[in-house]
């Protein structure tokens, strides 16, 4: 049997995903968690073969869970559960070790066959999300600085109140919102937030 743990601040997804194992044979659900914290407890004491594990939820987010999670269980196998193709998002994701990346939209088909993948030792990525990340593999990368100057800039905060919040002067503020720009090949700065949002760069 695959035991599988599932991670997802959605009741109804949850019971989604219930019902789908519930039907297999070779299959069984041995616990769920509505955030970050509660699944690393659960891990600990289950012992899962696979996990399913959302990205945005409270207390602790997926990615941080899938962190914790592998410094404890290195051998821990998690598919990411997502509504976010964007391939900033992704890249994390399996940096932190997630072996698989699907979208919440593709589960009815692409599931099981995922969960028997990734127990059986394999890497899975969904299409859409294989071509997020191909379409910008070349691209350069905004610097640690530039993702919180970028993070501000969403936040409605104007270059003055970058520079007092970050300590830097005006001049360094406006010399990163045009790497920015540049990077993101964005046309001005709330294009640019558009972009992080939906490459997944910076949260909602």
């Amino acid at each position: 049997m695959i035991r599988v743990l599932c991670v997802d601040d959605h009741p109804l997804l949850r019971e989604g995903i219930a019902a789908l194992i519930g039907n297999q044979s070779d299959m069984e659900l041995v616990a769920e968690a509505s955030n970050g914290r509660e699944a690393l407890a659960l891990f600990r004491k289950h012992h899962p073969d696979v996990t399913l594990m959302d990205l945005q939820m409270p207390e602790m987010g997926g990615i941080d869970a899938i962190s914790a999670i592998r410094g404890e269980f290195p051998e821990a196998r998690i598919i990411v559960l997502t509504t976010h193709a964007g391939d900033f998002q992704v890249t994390r994701a399996l940096k932190a070790g997630a072996r698989a990346y699907l979208l919440k939209g593709m589960l009815r088909k692409e599931l099981l066959e995922t969960i028997r993948a990734v127990h059986a030792g394999q890497k899975r990525l969904s299409m859409e999300v294989a071509a997020e990340i191909a379409e910008h593999i070349t691209d350069d990368a905004l610097t640690p600085r530039e993702i919180e100057v970028l993070r501000l800039v969403a936040g409605g905060n104007a270059n003055k109140e970058i520079a007092a919040r970050l300590s830097l002067t005006e001049e360094s503020v406006k010399s990163h919102i045009r790497n920015i720009l540049s990077k993101l090949q964005a046309n001005d700065r709330t294009h640019a937030v558009t972009i992080g949002l939906k490459r997944g760069i910076i949260d909602p």
